[in-house]
């Protein structure tokens, strides 16, 4: 009997994990994701496809999605030439037709593009076209399948500078045709909302893709500490906190991920690590005059701050700042004297030493482009062309080919604006950087491009493009936020006007301000102030051109804030007053204006980061309602912006408006 229960229970003892084993479900099949080739053959495995990018008939380990992004990666790099990697650290410009510098109304230059993918072997280009979105998916796809067409079929990952926003230029910001428009960054930094920036990067992420955009060149956390530097719009305000936080939101929005990059996502290249904000007058350091910047550690330190929501989020990449950073001792050690991009106390030992930073650090535009004289000193006669156009800060003596080792000893994965491969291979093969070193950055590069999911799929549909970026709602909740983002400074009682009685026959003067946009919203334009029952003029901050054979300097905002006789704006101001009617001014401040002799002359003074007409009418006549508060503090004299640190926020001598104004 004892024997028989012993049998007995070894028996059930045996059953017991074959029933478990019976009863467990089976493993779910594969999902298998959207797949189109445009040129190489599609394998099919048990009814799922794959497409054979290297064309041996085979399904290779890098083709098979079913596999990590770093198993794949992994063998891919196993399989490429010294020459195909290095062209992967390279990001160059997608060649415009007739266009300069990528810029086009017709679309790529192919037969320019070709060689850089065939020959070059890059795989990563900045886009400067402003097509609707039809035409520009259409563009995308031209591109992929150049792609598609090489040894290995490696994918194109194409970027961008923000396109859906109000402030365009070269190196900062786009104008594409047909998206959601929203305020500047500084409008959302007005707001203060995470969830309002979050759904912005949700929407502007769904717009990218839908165009075949992978690479978003943003966002910029650069502390608004300089109250004259021309890229304040880009930054979310002087508040290190608002902008980790809403960088976080920003993050997560694009790339799809609460801590990194989805499928579906697009890869942020969080900018500009570290201190950009602190140059001297506010000169960009994009200008070879604009070339130091200036801090303590603690400052330093400040400014960090910024980046942490944006880095805790796992933003896929980072872009060094420009220009020589002075004064601060990070970790207790001396900054090399070059540009951000080659230092290795910056990049190595504090962004991913100390910080644990494990994505891709993408240099900012032209760092190894020589600058010669037209670029360091150009003349009426010889102004700076584009082709002058060079960042290499503190690294001019140097070689093209020591840069390059320079720039990837610092930690540099990955060149921005340049497309001179030559110069990279020789300090590979003369042994200034090793082949491991090389892996390290391309398998960073390539593991971003599985993630999502080009190497799979990398084509769009230009009709379905169409149709998603024309969504009502998006546009909707893109219209409302440049009205929400507006901050009322000042109201004399004259706000709203539709308060007042029935808009039937209000009578306005316009400056600034499109008659048609008024006559939509009811009123009645004149000609003359004072036929006006009241006037709403718009300006923008005041502003020198003070190095016009500079590039970027003929093109970016420079010197005073103070608003003087000669100002269109202003005299327009002076114009109504002098009328005696009521003025709304209303300010785009894309630098924090001084206003001190603008508060006795207006009745109500409204200000915007980026809004139209018709979202500035609706303050106005109180269909909407201002909702934000000054992102910066408003100085009240030059004297005082003169006298102020560029490394600290909200420094200048009493303030005509502290930050957090508004009504």
């Amino acid at each position: 009997m004892l024997r028989k229960t012993v049998v007995m229970s070894s028996l059930l003892a045996l059953a017991a994990p074959l029933a478990a084993h019976a009863a467990a479900p089976k493993k779910p099949a594969p999902s298998q994701p959207s797949v189109e080739s445009r040129g190489k053959a599609i394998i099919t495995i048990k009814g799922l496809r794959f497409r054979d990018l290297d064309g041996d008939g085979k399904l290779t380990p890098y083709e098979d999605w079913r596999l990590s992004p770093a198993v794949r990666a992994a063998d891919l790099l196993a399989r490429m030439s010294i020459e195909e990697k290095a062209g992967q650290m390279l990001h160059g410009t997608l060649p415009g037709l007739g266009g300069a510098i990528g810029q086009s109304n017709k679309g790529y230059d192919l037969e320019a593009a070709a060689p850089m993918l065939r020959e070059k072997h890059i795989s990563s280009f900045i886009t400067r076209l402003p097509l609707a979105p039809a035409a520009m998916a259409e563009q995308s796809n031209a591109v992929q399948a150049l792609a598609e067409a090489t040894r290995l079929g490696i994918p194109v990952t194409i970027s961008a500078d923000p396109r859906n926003h109000f402030h365009h230029v070269l190196g900062a910001g786009e104008s594409a045709t047909g998206v959601t428009q929203w305020p500047e960054l500084l409008g959302l930094g007005a707001l203060g909302d995470a969830a309002r920036v979050k759904r912005f990067a949700q929407i502007a992420r769904m717009e990218y893709r839908a165009v075949g955009i992978q690479e978003a060149l943003s966002p910029q956390v650069d502390l608004a500490s300089e109250p004259r530097w021309s890229r304040i719009t880009g930054t979310f305000g002087a508040d290190p906190q608002v902008a980790s936080v809403l960088g976080g939101a920003y993050v997560q929005g694009f790339q799809g991920a609460p801590n990194g990059l989805a499928r579906n996502g697009v890869m942020t290249v969080v900018k500009h690590w570290v201190g950009y904000g602190a140059l001297p007058e506010g000169f960009d350091s994009h200008n070879y005059y604009g070339r130091i910047a200036k801090l303590t550690t603690a400052q330093l330190d400040m400014h960090i701050a910024a980046f942490k929501g944006a880095l805790a989020a796992g933003s896929a990449g980072i872009m060094p700042t420009y220009p020589i950073i002075t004064g601060p001792k990070p970790l207790g050690k001396d900054l090399e004297p070059y540009g951000a991009g080659y230092s290795k106390v910056l990049l190595n030992d504090l962004l991913r030493g100390k910080l644990g930073y494990k994505g891709i650090i993408l240099s900012d535009w032209a760092i190894t482009v020589d600058c010669n004289e037209r670029c360091s000193n150009p003349t009426a006669e010889n102004p700076q062309r584009p082709q002058d156009i060079s960042t290499a800060w503190g690294v001019n003596d140097l070689t093209v080919e020591q840069r390059y080792a320079l720039g990837i000893k610092a930690g540099i994965d990955q060149f921005g604006g340049t497309q001179d491969v030559a110069p990279l291979l020789s300090a590979i093969k003369d042994g200034l950087i090793t082949p491991a070193r090389v892996d390290e950055s391309v398998r960073r590069i390539l593991v971003a491009k599985f993630e999502q999911g080009l190497f799979d799929n990398p084509y769009v549909d230009p009709a379905a493009a169409a149709r998603m970026i024309a969504n009502p709602a998006n546009r909707a909740l893109a219209a409302q936020t440049q009205r929400d983002a507006q901050v009322l400074l000042t109201n004399k009682g004259l706000l709203p006007v539709a308060g007042k009685g029935t808009l039937a026959g209000k009578k306005v003067w316009l400056f600034g301000v499109e008659p048609k946009a008024a006559q939509a919203a009811g009123l009645t334009v004149v000609s003359d102030p004072a036929q006006a029952d009241f006037a709403v003029v718009r300006a923008e901050s005041p502003s020198e051109m003070l190095h016009p054979n500079h590039f970027f300097g003929s093109r970016q905002k420079e010197g005073r804030l103070d608003f003087r006789d000669g100002d269109p704006a202003y005299d327009a101001l002076k114009s109504a007053k002098a009328a005696g009617k009521p003025v709304v001014f209303a300010i785009f401040l894309d630098r924090p204006a001084i206003l001190s002799n603008v508060v006795d002359k207006a009745d109500a003074i409204l200000a915007n980061f980026g809004a139209s007409d018709e979202a500035v009418l609706d303050i106005v006549l109180g269909r909407a309602k201002a909702k934000g508060k000054l992102p910066f503090e408003l100085p009240s004299s030059m004297a005082a912006v003169e006298k102020q640190d560029p490394a600290v926020p909200n420094d200048s001598e009493k303030p005509l408006f502290k930050h957090g104004a508004g009504l």
